[in-house]
């Protein structure tokens, strides 16, 4: 055989080879990739699902319609958990078995992402900026898991450094949800605490569906807790601070993570969250609204939806432009390696949220900033970063 021939024959081997691998991987076809997620669109994290879906959605409506990733739309399928384990097992199950979802992209909850990873890991399913900054996102094997921002852990310890340092404050409590979400910011708390010289003197634990906190702020307050971690729901969360201004205790600085960092916590009427911090791994929207990025955003998603966008909305339209980064770099042969590999070699400044992603083959974290915020007259006000 001529050495052109046995060219050409390995290369036809080649191809046969690599179109037979992605014709065998699950979610790809000749013209549709399949995304899944099980996310909270009735629970107590709603207010996190909703728009998150909305903003992914934005994005791969315009995808499709400019003709989708080499000539695969993307068809993007939502489970509602209500952030109830049952269900949220009943979705993953649905999404692998059914839908043959290729990968998972905003997953919503700590435990329930975790007991998803059972049944993901053994597939290779990628998951994707899930909706949780738990460490356990990155638990291994690691190589199918890709985490947009910090974690808990360090939120709460930089927060809490951050808060003692400003207000002299001697002594760090946390209310939170006894789950692995609750308790990796009880842990980082208490890293903060030690970090800032300062104790760790109470805790209480709360039900999703708790609604009065007077007993516990009570116990707080003789505690002399002057900061106060938390990791409960969103309403839970404007709750606590309503009532700690009902019951005099100003001196009382509270703290969110991510997971309170949410345009609805700063706009509640009347003022109620004006002091409330959270520390977060990406900056406000509407405070930068003024920016090109932020406000080409802000267009196109209202063309897209009829209503104005809030946080998480613009967290879900970032992660399904990151999905959409990693499909066209894993070129039109698409595996689950191939993705792997072109997650790993994203590296870009992401201006819509304000912080820069990158990843690696042992570096499956997107970014590493904090941004501490605290609510003004309404509003979110960026006050520190580390």
């Amino acid at each position: 055989m001529s050495t052109i021939f046995k060219r050409l024959a390995t290369a036809t081997a080649l191809t046969a080879s690599a179109t037979l691998a992605w014709a065998d991987t699950q979610g790809v076809s000749d013209d549709e990739i399949v995304i899944g997620s099980v996310n909270d669109l009735s629970g107590i994290f709603a207010a996190v699902g909703v728009p998150a879906t909305k903003g992914a959605n934005v994005v791969f409506d315009r995808v499709n319609a400019e003709g989708g990733v080499h000539g695969r739309t993307i068809r993007f399928v939502v489970e509602d958990n209500g952030y109830q384990m049952p269900r949220a097992m009943q979705g993953y199950n649905k999404l692998l078995n059914r839908d043959k979802v290729f990968a998972m992209l905003q997953s919503l909850g700590t435990p329930m992402n975790v007991a998803g990873f059972k049944l993901l890991d053994p597939k290779g399913i990628p998951n994707v900026a899930p909706l949780t900054a738990a460490r356990q996102m990155l638990q291994e094997p690691m190589d199918n898991k890709f985490t947009s921002f910090s974690t808990y852990f360090d939120q709460s310890r930089i927060g809490v450094k951050y808060l003692a340092d400003q207000f002299g404050s001697q002594a760090v409590c946390t209310m939170y949800l006894p789950t692995d979400f609750g308790e990796e910011i009880l842990e980082g708390s208490k890293a903060g605490a030690e970090e800032a010289g300062i104790s760790f003197a109470a805790e209480t634990t709360h039900k999703p569906d708790e609604t009065d906190f007077v007993g516990s702020l009570s116990k707080l307050k003789d505690e002399g807790c002057g900061i106060v971690t938390m990791a409960l729901g969103v309403r839970q969360a404007i709750t606590v601070v309503g009532t700690a201004k009902k019951m005099g205790l100003e001196d009382m600085k509270f703290l969110g993570t991510s997971a309170s960092f949410l345009t609805v916590v700063a706009q509640v009427p009347g003022g109620v969250t004006d002091g409330f911090y959270a520390a977060a791994s990406w900056q406000d929207l509407w405070a930068r609204a003024d920016e090109p990025v932020p406000a080409a955003f802000i267009e196109e998603y209202k063309a897209a939806t009829g209503e104005d966008p809030v946080g998480f909305a613009m967290l879900g339209y970032s992660a399904a432009e990151m999905m959409v980064k990693a499909l066209d770099a894993a070129g039109p042969d698409l595996t689950h390696e191939s993705f792997i590999a072109a997650m790993e070699s994203l590296n870009y400044q992401d201006e819509l949220v304000g912080n820069h992603i990158s990843y690696g083959p042992d570096d499956h974290q997107g970014a590493d900033t904090v941004f501490v915020n605290v609510v003004e007259n309404g509003a979110w006000k960026l006050v520190y970063e580390e």
